[in-house]
């Protein structure tokens, strides 16, 4: 069991317990704190409290993290949509509401569910959960990703990504006309002070630079179809960068609007192109995936001029 101790200061007096837990150890959520409160895995100077306590200067707070559980993964004949293959990595675009690894409350049918039955082998420096796993997409949003079969394959991506010699273009239709042709995001993300299932542009110590570059691809009157290209790769960039300057991306049931005129089944958001140099050959190498039917039926209808209409569906 992970041990962690702090001590409240001056600046934290009078806030509860599980967000102050949540301000300083922004690697777990509000509620991953609340179930540790009610369990008694939280201590404010030797005592259980409640997770809206409100703790004090000076209190010494102990946290008792229990190990994870573990997950057993079972491979699974699930299809894969595969841009490239080779010893080793594999290019998959991936289909808008697949999710990328297991996680609480999806521990099957994920993309990792489906490499495993498809490969023999896969890196193994993100653990057994991840395994090939060199960066995400979200699960609503649809595209490429890389996926690492060996533990050297693995690290040169991973340092590709980091130094920003890797790039990721992505397709985005988002709300309000762009008046711009093209810009530049530069805002740091961090998990949202009290909403901890969202990121959010905020100025604090724990926020990680982020930069978004967009032009403009077309306009709709009420919409703009954008590509954006990753400097950073943050959770949720795009989706939350885009929200910043006033221009969600469509059918986002995180940060779009609440009232979507599109029945949308998530963001239309599409990881359209990946660039990478071979982590065996030192080849440079470049990926597309054409945009998926939806996305393309969306665009199509909108250029029709029927982009008002609420009797667009998906069926």
């Amino acid at each position: 069991m992970k041990e962690i101790q702090l001590i409240v200061e001056q600046e934290d007096q009078g806030k509860r317990l599980d967000l102050f837990l949540s301000e300083k150890q922004p690697e777990y959520s509000r509620s991953f704190f609340q179930n540790l409160i009610k369990e008694k895995n939280v201590l404010v100077d030797g005592k259980s409290e409640k997770a809206n306590y409100k703790v004090k200067a000076g209190q010494r707070i102990q946290i008792f993290i229990p190990p994870p559980k573990q997950i057993s993964l079972e491979p699974e004949n699930i299809p894969l949509d595969i841009i490239y293959e080779d010893q080793d990595i594999i290019v998959i675009n991936k289909p808008q509401g697949m999710v990328v690894h297991p996680a609480p409350g999806n521990y099957s049918g994920t993309l990792v569910n489906a490499l495993l039955y498809h490969c023999d082998n896969l890196s193994g420096i993100n653990g057994k959960i991840r395994p090939g796993i060199v960066h995400r997409i979200d699960k609503d949003t649809s595209g490429l990703l890389v996926v690492a079969k060996n533990d050297q394959a693995h690290r040169r991506l991973a340092l590709q990504i980091k130094e920003k010699k890797a790039f990721r273009v992505y397709w985005a239709l988002v709300e309000n006309n762009i008046k711009e042709d093209q810009g530049t995001i530069d805002a740091p993300i961090a998990r949202h002070p009290v909403d901890r299932k969202r990121m959010a542009v905020v100025h604090l110590p724990q926020s990680r630079p982020a930069v978004t570059h967009f032009k403009v691809l077309e306009r709709f009157g009420e919409y703009t179809l954008v590509e954006a290209r990753l400097e950073t790769g943050r959770t949720h960039q795009i989706r939350v960068h885009m929200a910043y300057i006033g221009h969600p991306v469509v059918g986002d049931p995180v940060y779009g609007s609440r009232k979507q005129r599109f029945k949308l089944d998530g963001q239309a958001l599409h990881a359209c192109k990946l660039g990478l140099v071979h982590p065996t050959t030192n080849e440079y190498m470049e990926f597309e995936a054409p945009i998926p039917e939806y996305f393309d039926r969306l665009l199509k209808t909108l250029r029709r001029g029927k982009g008002n209409s609420p009797a667009w569906d998906r069926q």
